[in-house]
């Protein structure tokens, strides 16, 4: 097999690639390109993801999407039914199941099965896979709106291939964003590959008229993750996609609780995205941003939990992004109620609705913006560096080198030295820099802001702020101090 290159994929390889893939289980038969194209020029715009991000991008609005998957097809319908008619969800996800997200199809047929019998959904998402594609088409068809595809998974060309021919028109992850998170021995290398099929595949639905939105997955471990970090990691997928013909490109970030930090991360994560396309020969890619509401612990008290998401819609307002992922009162529990579900949607859209016309201006936003921004260009100088140019080579020997590094990741692939943790204001710092190839100033500054903190707390800076950080929030607060001060 030659070097991995950040390079489009030709079509003689593309197609003996994908000749193997829609072999993988019997659905993969009923995928047939020039149909599905067919199909999809036939849905009505309203029902077409990228149409609606770019006009709410135009207008200036924010869109609110839940998560959302069960196992049969008639109460999948009816939930996403209930997300957008009593949830008032401007957008929709199907979440996929785990078993699917490992590529494990005969045990998610087992589990449809014990569905039917049960009369309850025994998996925790949809096994699109098994369904197939005309299973899928029977959510498109049902509802008013677009529909996402959300999942996890490390290989997902079989999924891709089958949902795509269904009628989904936006579809999550990438290479490094579904490895290093979810994955433990998985080689980036391998996963790289397989997404630049995803993203051809995306790319030919796009050539052929028919516009799919990608998204890489933001949040990446969802807990501490410093803005430029889940910046770099965008930014590079983002860039691997362009290059396959995708042309509709949503880039995430997982709120980290500092309303001010927060505001600049997604601000600069669109202009970033926009400046690297741009550097690269992307410039007619379309960007749109993706804020997901607090990825962490939540409380287990519904008021408390509300507040939470409150909060998290309030910094998805600020920054103008052009999407919020909703959670749910029931975070702390385990799988929501739709009922939980559609609670949570609409106190997102009754707080973006009483934000829409205000801003955040000031001089602390300004400095935060210019900070996560120089953190972002240094890590991907050294990516480009590190590949001699090529951004897929880059990225693979930057995870070698702890240049890129995504803490709490369980992937053997991911160094794990770089440690975060909340200065005294509540912004996600770090602790242990790892290889993080920040310069010498902004070193200096990330130290600063911790010491300040240990100070006030009046102890040592230690691996103890991480711990307590990570469950401040489902304790009721967003610092994790180690006592009340008095």
């Amino acid at each position: 097999m030659s070097e991995l290159r950040a390079k489009k994929l030709s079509m003689d390889d593309f197609t003996a690639i994908r000749k193997e893939i829609l072999t993988q289980w019997p659905t993969g038969r009923d995928v047939d390109f020039e149909e599905a194209v067919a199909y999809h020029k036939a849905l009505p715009e309203n029902k077409i993801f990228s149409y609606k991000l770019n006009q709410a991008k135009e207008d200036g609005t924010t869109l609110i999407q839940p998560r959302a998957g069960v196992a049969l097809i008639p109460q999948h319908v009816k939930l996403l039914t209930y997300l957008q008619d009593e949830g008032e969800a401007d957008l929709l996800p199907t979440t996929i199941d785990s078993y699917t997200r490992q590529n494990r199809y005969k045990e998610a047929e087992i589990g449809i099965e014990e569905s039917v019998r049960e009369n309850k959904s025994m998996l925790n998402g949809f096994p699109a896979v098994n369904h197939g594609v005309f299973g899928c088409r029977q959510i498109i068809d049902n509802l008013d709106i677009p529909v996402q595809i959300r999942h996890g998974t490390p290989d997902a060309r079989l999924l891709t291939e089958i949902c795509y021919a269904g009628g989904f028109t936006s579809y999550e992850g990438g290479g490094i964003s579904y490895n290093i998170p979810y994955a433990k021995s998985v080689a980036l290398e391998t996963t790289i590959r397989d997404w630049q099929y995803v993203d051809r595949l995306t790319g030919l639905y796009e050539e052929a008229g028919c516009p799919i939105n990608r998204e890489p997955y933001g949040p990446l471990t969802g807990t501490l993750v410093p803005p430029f970090i889940s910046h770099a990691v965008a930014i590079i997928e983002s860039i691997l996609a362009a290059e396959q013909g995708v042309r509709n490109i949503s880039v995430g970030y997982g709120q980290c609780g500092n309303l001010v930090q927060d505001v600049a991360a997604i601000q600069t994560l669109q202009s970033l995205t926009d400046e690297y396309l741009h550097r690269f020969g992307y410039g007619d890619v379309q960007v749109t941003t993706v804020l997901h509401q607090w990825m962490g612990g939540f409380p287990q008290d519904e008021a408390k939990a509300y507040a939470v998401i409150a909060w998290g819609s309030s910094a998805a307002a600020l920054s103008h992004a052009t999407k919020v992922i909703v959670k749910t009162p029931h975070e702390a529990m385990g799988v929501p109620t739709m009922e939980a579900n559609a609670a949570g949607l609409r106190t997102t859209r009754q707080t973006i609705s009483m934000l829409d016309d205000q801003t955040l201006n000031t001089y602390g936003l300004k400095d935060e913006k210019v900070i996560i921004a120089a953190e972002t260009r240094a890590v991907l100088d050294k990516v480009l560096e590190l590949g001699e140019g090529d951004i897929a080579q880059g990225a693979i020997r930057s995870f070698e080198a702890g240049i890129l590094d995504i803490p709490f990741a369980p992937s053997r692939f991911n160094a794990g030295k770089m440690l975060p943790a909340r200065d005294n204001e509540g912004c996600i710092r770090l602790f242990d820099p790892g290889n993080v190839p920040l310069p010498p100033e902004l070193l200096d500054f990330h130290k600063q802001k911790i010491e300040e903190r240990a100070h006030f707390e009046n102890r040592t800076a230690s691996f103890q702020m991480v711990i307590d950080d990570v469950y401040a929030i489902s304790k009721g607060r967003l610092v994790g101090r180690p006592r009340k001060r008095v």
